[in-house]
């Protein structure tokens, strides 16, 4: 049986957006996951902050590696994503995924992406499908 860990090992082992984004796993436990990106200059857009579907990927890939953990495969069923402050180059984000509802076929996630000056920078909320397949 895959441990948490192992199991997101492997996820980060094979998502090549998550590797672009240039994440970083800062924790992981079943159900929850804590990692990291810095905003680089190709992730900003025509107003000169970071886009908003970088914040997206780094708040899905959370929650991703949160609903997955337990190697079952799930896959996003419903999100959405409030954003609360602009983020900008040069900042880091750190996200946390943390579990609302551990069902049989859904679960439910909440994330908070935080900068490094520790201000809530968005959040996200992720509805996940349970599948009967594996991924380790």
């Amino acid at each position: 049986m895959s441990t948490p860990v192992e199991v997101v090992n492997h996820m980060m082992q094979q998502d090549r957006f998550s590797q672009w984004l240039g994440i970083e796993v800062l924790e992981i436990n079943e159900g929850f996951s804590k990692i990291k990106m810095t905003i680089r200059e190709e992730m900003v857009n025509g107003f000169g902050i970071v886009h908003g579907g970088i914040t997206f990927s780094l708040a899905d890939s959370a929650f991703a590696f949160a609903c997955n953990n337990r190697n079952q495969l799930s896959v996003a069923l419903d999100t959405s994503i409030n954003f609360i402050k602009p983020v900008h180059v040069g900042d880091e984000l750190t996200a946390v995924a943390s579990e609302v509802h551990n069902g049989k076929s859904t679960g439910l996630y909440h994330i908070e992406i935080f900068n490094q000056k520790n201000h809530m920078v968005a959040q996200f909320k992720g509805l996940c499908f349970r599948t009967d397949k594996t991924l380790v």
